[in-house]
């Protein structure tokens, strides 16, 4: 084991950081509160990370093995004092590698078994090989880490032992705060509510799009949405038909806080689908409650408790336009509520969720791993 000033740890990470997503912002604040802490890091992941274009499905596949043998070329040449990886459906590579070199690993777990499926539908013939692997993953880690306490549960059943730890999702209270500067663009009209994120069908976007055609949804209100995904299409033929809707594509990670500050609210109208009842906590409720804003959320395990626990939102029924729509109303019209609502999400995410708490309970549990 090196000394603590040079602990070194290589972070596995198949699935392709980009700045605007929920992955980029959980890989790359953690490593920068690792680094922080005198660990050097090492990040592998496909070099496709950085382009522009979405890249083939056969691209994808060759740059998952060639990141693998990458690492594991870094691994033997390298003395490295632990692996944290972001558990993958095509890592069982590094994980067997890890394990005959018998390096510490923590295994990071964001959903069950199921969400391979949906992100890989043509894998579902080959449940009966997969769901094993990535099975062994769980089992040979030293450490699981999850998100939210339901997935807690599942990975221990899964993994067969209690070496399973809740470190969830958190915001950078630095960059997402109530005094962010700047004005939105002037293309986007005030006031609005807010929904930000991956455009998929799980997000509960076309709840959000019937929401906003119903009358329970304040008229002068509009509803901005940004982010990009398969549902692209929908919102921007939405915007098209209604002055209400307006379709911002991608922004920069580091412009979000503005537009976040200046909404009535933010939205998270997930759907109550099979991958969800483990539990979520979307960076985006994190993200907006840093930023002394009130969230609606849907009634799901993860995010409903804490925006109960901090009562800094209103939490509905999933799949339910109308009471989205009323719950939108709501805050629109009381001012004072959301403000109050807005100090006590603020106040709870710098108390208990900052990217920082985050990183130093990763710190903690790879130096308890790591002890001799």
């Amino acid at each position: 084991m090196h000394p603590e000033s040079e602990r070194r740890l290589a972070y596995l990470c198949l699935q392709a950081t980009r700045e605007g997503q929920a992955s980029y912002a959980h890989v790359h604040e953690i490593i920068a509160g690792l680094r922080k802490r005198g660990w050097q890091v090492d990040l592998f992941e496909p070099a496709y990370a950085r382009a522009a274009q979405e890249v083939s499905l056969g691209r994808k596949l060759s740059q998952f093995v060639r990141v693998q043998l990458r690492l594991i070329r870094a691994l033997r040449q390298t003395r490295y004092d632990a692996i944290y990886i972001r558990h993958h459906p095509f890592d069982p590579i590094s994980v067997f590698a890890t394990r005959r070199m018998k390096i510490p690993m923590v295994l990071e777990v964001n959903g069950p078994y199921q969400d391979l499926y949906v992100a890989f539908p043509w894998l579902r013939p080959l449940r009966w090989l997969w769901t094993p692997l990535m099975r062994y993953g769980l089992r040979a880690a030293d450490a699981v880490v999850t998100v939210t306490q339901p997935l807690v549960e599942w990975a221990k059943r899964e993994a067969k032992h209690g070496r399973v730890v809740l470190i969830s999702n958190g915001a950078n209270t630095d960059l997402f705060h109530p005094d962010a500067e700047g004005e939105p663009p002037k293309t986007i009209p005030i006031p609005y509510a807010l929904f930000f994120g991956v455009l998929a069908p799980w997000q509960g976007v076309d709840t959000l799009l019937e929401a906003a055609r119903r009358p329970e949804w304040p008229e002068a209100l509009h509803l901005v949405i940004v982010g990009d995904g398969a549902l692209r299409g929908q919102v921007e033929r939405a915007a098209q038909e209604s002055e209400r809707v307006v379709a911002v594509g991608k922004v920069p990670y580091r412009q979000m806080p503005t537009l976040i500050r200046h909404s009535v609210c933010g939205l998270a109208p997930m759907k109550a689908i099979e991958r969800n009842q483990t539990g979520v906590m979307p960076l985006k409720v994190f993200e907006t409650l840093a930023c002394a804003t009130p969230v609606v959320v849907s009634d799901l395990p993860g995010m409903a408790d804490l925006v109960r626990q901090g009562e800094c939102g209103i939490v509905i029924p999933p799949d339910d336009p109308a009471t989205l729509a009323n719950a939108v109303r709501h805050l629109y019209e009381r001012p004072e509520l959301r403000a109050e609502m807005g100090k006590r999400g603020r106040e709870l995410i710098m108390r208990e969720h900052s990217w920082d708490a985050r990183a130093e309970a990763t710190h903690r549990l790879l130096t308890q791993m790591i002890a001799p």
